[in-house]
């Protein structure tokens, strides 16, 4: 998959549970949030919306609240293939590196989705698990 066209200007956000500081880096080699939850992955995740954060923030294995942090690509990003229609690159401005990641801030404005919208999704997980769909990860 070719690297992402130029999006320096862009502001990215990463959803987790993990406690960070400015600086910290998030790098490759975590368990994803669904699927093989026993295997690392090879890349970091990043998105261009609050609202796709959330979604990580939310999902995330781990204990404590979920976070928000602003951040920035060590290294080339590219489309991430889990969520983004190929014939539209970009379109669900999430996107992957196997570079780190470099926390600059923390968004503690945000808002989560409804108790009911949550549970929808983490109904479609499971059935997605219960039928083997896994994560692209190549």
């Amino acid at each position: 998959m070719a690297a992402t066209d130029d999006l320096s200007s862009q502001r990215f956000y990463h959803g987790t549970k993990s406690d960070l500081k400015p600086g910290d880096l998030m790098e490759p080699g975590h368990p994803p949030n669904f699927g093989k939850r026993d295997r690392a992955t090879s890349y970091v995740y990043l998105t261009g919306t609050l609202d796709a954060a959330a979604w990580g923030a939310e999902l995330a294995l781990g204990e404590g609240p979920g976070r928000i942090y602003i951040v920035e690509p060590t290294g080339p990003i590219e489309d991430d293939p889990n969520l983004t229609d190929k014939k539209y690159p970009g379109a669900t401005k999430s996107y992957r590196s196997r570079e780190a990641l470099r926390v600059t801030g923390e968004c503690k404005d945000w808002q989560g989705h409804s108790p009911q919208v949550l549970t929808a999704m983490k109904d479609n997980l499971e059935r997605l698990k219960r039928l083997g769909v896994e994560p692209i990860d190549d």
